[in-house]
């Protein structure tokens, strides 16, 4: 297969007002919709049966943390795939649109509901006048939650300066204060979990952010032979990302759960399920990893690895999603 796009001549001659962009775009709606619904209609199924209760707001809050995670996975992602591309000798010129500035600008705007609901006690502000804004240095929370809105918004000034790549140094803070937030100083040995989630929501950023620019860029070479070496660049790397993902995600897991059978706690809980939807899409994403990586090695046109790469990056947007209600649901309760 090629990248190519087919042209309006090769239209269906039965179908003249067919357009070729409207079936893509509408399964871009789709999947898009179907990304919000996760974690909007995520708590219901996950609380189902357990006797456990949520926050006020529980859909909402695991939204905007989708939404938080997914804008921190473009950045990065686009200046590693940039690197590599430089890497490669005759590759074409030609490099997509950055997103950048509008997944800082998302990002910001969802750091900055968030941290209005902080403001409000952990509760959904229904007006301006519900939210303290002055309180949010009072509480580590509160510091936690204003450092990401301005990390954000400083990304957003450097990806639109001479020197975007310093982005990822505010991109950075956000990774920190994620960790920290993750991990409050009454849990045990919180610096542990902070240092795993540290290195986890980093390794995931790059994995995501990585794939999704890098079909970007071959969709815009359309079939030069320097796609198929770009994806198989990126794929060596994937590989060990997925390893460290692995082992840290298996690891905070382990050290979230009660010392109750682990299996009982996985369709009793509502983390326990939310955590179990996660185990297997991730699978499905390394099922579909795998593939890619096959087909780039064995096929005869090595670019029919983008059709396994593009249902990769799919599967990994509910990966995020579902990734966010899992921040916003009860953890298990430890009796000692």
């Amino acid at each position: 297969m090629t990248l190519l796009r087919p042209s309006a001549d090769a239209a269906d001659a039965n179908d003249p007002a067919r357009r070729p962009g409207t079936g893509r775009a509408a399964a871009v709606l789709v999947l898009v919709t179907l990304a919000a619904l996760i974690p909007l209609l995520g708590p219901t199924a996950a609380l189902h049966g357990t006797g456990e209760a949520a926050a006020p707001g529980v859909g909402g809050i695991a939204l905007l943390r989708g939404v938080l995670f997914a804008a921190l996975c473009v950045p990065p992602g686009e200046l590693f795939v940039l690197r590599l591309a430089r890497r490669l000798p005759g590759a074409p010129s030609e490099r997509p649109h950055s997103w950048a500035v509008f997944s800082n600008v998302t990002g910001f705007a969802a750091a900055l509901l968030l941290a209005s609901v902080v403001a409000t006690g952990n509760l959904v502000p229904h007006s301006l006048g519900q939210i303290d804004v002055g309180g949010l240095y009072d509480s580590r929370d509160g510091r936690l939650a204003l450092l990401e809105v301005n990390a954000f918004l400083v990304a957003g000034l450097c990806a639109r300066s001479r020197r975007p790549a310093a982005q990822v140094w505010p991109l950075g803070a956000v990774v920190v204060a994620e960790a920290l937030r993750a991990h409050p100083p009454a849990e045990q040995s919180p610096l542990t979990g902070s240092g795993l989630t540290l290195v986890h929501l980093t390794c995931a950023a790059l994995w995501v952010g990585s794939l999704l620019h890098a079909l970007r860029t071959l969709r815009r070479w359309q079939g030069d032979p320097a796609g198929a070496v770009l994806l198989g660049l990126y794929a060596r790397v994937a590989a060990v990302l997925l390893a460290v993902l692995t082992a840290t995600g298996v690891c905070s897991a382990l050290r979230r759960m009660p010392k109750a059978p682990i299996l009982d706690q996985l369709t009793t809980t509502a983390y326990g399920r939310t955590l179990l939807a996660k185990v297997i899409l991730v699978a499905v994403v390394a099922g579909l990893a795998l593939w890619a990586r096959i087909r780039l090695r064995r096929a005869a046109d090595p670019l029919t690895a983008y059709t396994s790469a593009r249902a990769e990056v799919i599967a990994l947007g509910a990966v995020v999603a579902v990734s966010g209600l899992l921040t916003a649901l009860p953890l298990p309760i430890r009796w000692s």
